[in-house]
């Protein structure tokens, strides 16, 4: 018994390292990305992202705001407003730790600064949907894989939120990352939740999210 507990807590040491990683090497490749290149990848990612939203016919979707050298969401989120789809943005729970809350996001939504140092909305909850009424979530994240696999910063947010979204079918999580955040593979716990799509500045990736 003692040798197993040894064993898995080597493993778990080990992985805990390999992710930790994979985060500062991507983290730090995408924060190289210079301002000219952002806006060129924001516009063209903006492109494919809206044309899967349009084939979804998704009118509430989630997005979030950029942070640490994220893909730019600004253009996409503009796009999206002329469309008359309304845009909801995570706050952090005011009550459950570790989990989020979505709130409509519209020019005039007053932001603040969370104790993670991310903008978010004021807290109104008279603005706020639950996550099966969204049609869409885009989900940031520091690193994927080709299988699928998406690694965040760690806190488990987005896959609390999406932990049911297989069997209900909402909200239908859509990756948006750079290219240089592809990774050959990417160390997963059952927790983890994949992703059915992807989208990059030059692709959009499908996955067998029942895989």
């Amino acid at each position: 018994m003692k040798q197993d507990f040894t064993s898995n807590s080597i493993a778990q040491a080990r992985g805990k390292s390999t992710r930790t990683q994979i985060r500062a090497r991507v983290r730090s490749a995408r924060r190289s990305i210079n301002e000219s290149e952002q806006q060129g990848f924001a516009a063209s990612s903006a492109q494919l992202m809206l044309a899967e939203i349009i084939k979804l016919e998704a009118k509430h979707v989630a997005l979030y705001l950029t942070n640490d050298g994220e893909l730019d969401t600004r253009v996409l989120i503009d796009a999206l407003w002329k469309l008359d789809v309304q845009i909801y943005l995570p706050r952090l729970h005011p009550f459950c730790k570790g989990n989020l809350v979505f709130l409509a996001y519209m020019p005039s939504t007053l932001l603040v600064q969370n104790s993670l140092n991310i903008w978010e909305p004021k807290l109104d909850i008279t603005q706020m949907i639950l996550p099966h009424r969204l049609d869409v979530v885009v989900t940031p994240l520091v690193a994927f894989d080709l299988s699928g696999n998406r690694m965040g910063m760690g806190g488990g947010f987005y896959d609390r939120t999406l932990a049911n979204w297989s069997l209900t079918g909402k909200p239908y999580p859509i990756g948006f990352a750079h290219d240089c955040q592809q990774v050959e593979s990417l160390p997963c716990e059952h927790w983890d939740v994949p992703l059915p799509m992807l989208v990059t500045p030059t692709q959009v990736l499908t996955f067998d999210s029942t895989s």
